[in-house]
C-alpha cells in the first residue's frame, strides 16, 4: 500500500486536465482532511474488505507524511474468513493504526446477543458496533459504502447524521453543496462520513490496479470446496455445512466482497489479477452485493431496515 503523497493513478491527459481516477483521489482525500480537522475522535471501519483497504489507502495519501491520525475498527462477526483477519492484523501493523476490535461473538458468549436460526451474523453487527462507536465517544465514523452498491446506500449523503440511538434517517440528510460537509451534530449524536459514496466498483479496482494495492488473496481466483445454495456458492466449513440434496463442488472461485462467511458467496472466475477483475466487473450486470451478499436479500429493504437500526 503506498503512503507517500504521491500518486500512481493514471496520468492527467495532454489538455492537463484530472483522469477520473484523479478526480475521485483528489475528492477523497479532501473528504478526510475537512471532516478530519472538525471531529474530536474520528475512526475507521476496517474490515480487510477491498473498500476498507483502498479507503485505508487513501486516508494515509491524505495525512502522509503524518501518520493516520485516527485508530481503525473492526466489528468481528466471529464468522470472518481466516485469510482477511490476517491481512486486517498485518495492515494495521504495517501502518502503524491502532486496531480496535468489536466482538459479535463476546456479545453472544454473555447473552446480549443470541444466534439467528439462519446461523447469519451480519445482520448482529448492530449492537457491537454502536456501543463502540459510544465508548470510544467516536464522532466520526469513517466508512467505505459506495452509492451504486444498494438502494439504500444511494439514498445516503457524503456526510450520514445520526441520531443519539445512533439510528439513521433518510429525511434528516443535509444539502452538500461547493464541496462543504457539515459534520455538526447535537451531544451524543455522531455522522458517518462516505470517501468512496462517488466510486463504482469498477473505480475501486481500476484503482486498485494503478495503485498496486495488496488484496487478501479472496479476491483472485482460488480452488474451493463450495456448495450451490439460493443461487449463490458458499464456501464449505466450520460455518457451512452441506444441506440434504447439496453437494460439495471444487471449484475455481473468487469474491466480489468479502464479510461473513454463512452469508457471503463466491462467483466462478479465473480472474488471478486486477486486470483479470477489472475485465470481468467492466461486463458485469449485478452489484457485488446484489450478486454475493444473502443478507441483503432477506427483503427489498433489507439494508434500508440495518441502516435505521444503525448499521453502516
Amino acid at each position: 500500500m503506498t503512503t507517500t503523497a504521491t500518486s500512481t493513478v493514471t496520468s492527467t491527459s495532454n489538455s492537463g486536465a484530472l483522469t477520473q481516477l484523479q478526480r475521485l483521489e483528489a475528492e477523497s482525500m479532501h473528504i478526510f482532511r475537512e471532516t478530519a480537522s472538525e471531529g474530536e475522535r474520528p475512526v475507521l471501519l476496517f474490515s480487510g474488505g477491498k473498500d476498507s483497504v483502498v479507503m485505508l489507502h487513501l486516508a494515509a495519501k491524505a495525512f502522509w507524511p503524518c501518520p493516520i491520525p485516527f485508530p481503525v475498527l473492526h466489528v468481528d462477526t466471529g464468522h470472518n474468513f481466516p485469510e482477511v483477519l490476517d491481512f486486517r492484523n498485518r495492515t494495521a501493523e504495517r501502518l502503524k493504526v491502532r486496531l480496535e476490535v468489536a466482538s459479535v461473538q463476546d456479545y453472544i458468549d454473555d447473552g446480549r446477543l443470541s444466534e439467528r436460526p439462519d446461523g447469519t451474523r451480519n445482520p448482529l453487527q448492530t449492537v457491537p458496533l454502536l456501543d463502540a462507536i459510544t465508548d470510544g465517544r467516536h464522532d466520526v465514523v469513517y466508512g467505505g459504502a459506495r452509492r451504486d452498491e444498494e438502494k439504500a446506500r444511494a439514498k445516503e449523503r457524503i456526510i450520514s447524521l445520526r441520531d443519539e440511538f445512533g439510528q439513521w434517517n433518510p429525511r434528516d440528510q443535509r444539502p452538500e453543496l461547493w464541496s462543504l460537509y457539515n459534520t455538526r451534530h447535537r451531544p451524543g449524536e455522531h455522522v458517518r462520513v462516505f470517501p468512496l459514496s462517488n466510486w463504482t466498483e469498477l473505480d475501486i479496482w481500476r484503482y486498485i490496479a494503478a495503485e498496486n494495492i495488496e488484496l487478501p488473496p479472496l479476491y483472485y481466483a482460488h480452488e474451493r470446496d463450495v456448495i450451490l445454495r439460493d443461487g449463490m456458492l458458499l464456501a464449505v466449513g466450520e460455518y457451512v455445512t452441506p444441506r440434504e440434496g447439496e453437494d460439495i463442488e471444487r471449484r475455481t472461485v473468487r469474491y466480489r466482497t468479502v464479510g461473513d462467511m454463512s452469508c457471503t458467496g463466491a462467483v466462478e472466475s479465473p480472474a488471478a489479477n486486477a486486470e483479470d477483475v477489472l475485465a470481468e466487473v467492466a461486463t458485469s450486470t449485478l452489484t457485488e452485493r446484489g450478486a454475493t451478499r444473502a443478507d441483503d436479500r432477506m427483503s427489498e429493504a433489507a439494508m434500508e431496515d440495518r441502516k435505521r437500526e444503525g448499521y453502516f
